[in-house]
């Protein structure tokens, strides 16, 4: 099979793990990978499997490095946070993985150079983001430990 055909299979596969079905008198739809995601255990780890088969057709394409570890990245963004009881089934039904990397490899197929560049900023801003909002928080509950403990003494 080629990498054009694995890139069609993989939008049949997006469109129904991520937008089979809609909810009546709404715009709003959700897939397969939401329902298995309320399957406690199992569901989030088959959703991955099937974000991984995404990655590998990025790979097949010849897609660039930077743009599957951003695929990856979703993957396991969705994989992790599914699995957290209630608010991960609410995340599985907004977060939409397989969409999101269909549309990436679309946009990478569209223009490049622009998806590359855009994708290394994204690689290099969030865990930057997430280490600065971490260090704050760590520094605000020092602080807070502190004026409790002068406060009670």
């Amino acid at each position: 099979m080629t990498g054009e055909e694995h890139y069609a299979r993989y939008q049949q596969f997006s469109v129904l793990l991520d937008q089979a079905f809609r909810v009546p008198g709404t715009r709003w739809r959700f897939g397969f990978d939401a329902l298995m995601g309320l399957v406690p255990g199992i569901g989030d780890f088959v959703g991955g499997l099937f974000g991984a088969y995404g990655v590998l057709v990025a790979r097949r394409m010849g897609a660039p490095l930077v743009l599957q570890v951003r695929m990856l990245a979703n993957v396991l963004l969705d994989s992790t946070i599914g699995a957290v009881p209630l608010a991960g089934d609410l995340f599985d039904f907004a977060f939409k993985m397989h969409q999101r990397n269909f549309a990436l490899l679309e946009s990478w197929r569209r223009d490049p150079h622009r998806v590359v560049r855009h994708t290394r900023l994204m690689l290099f801003v969030i865990p930057l983001a997430i280490v600065l909002i971490a260090s704050v928080s760590l520094v605000l509950a020092i602080a807070g430990i502190v004026a409790l403990a002068r406060w009670l003494t």
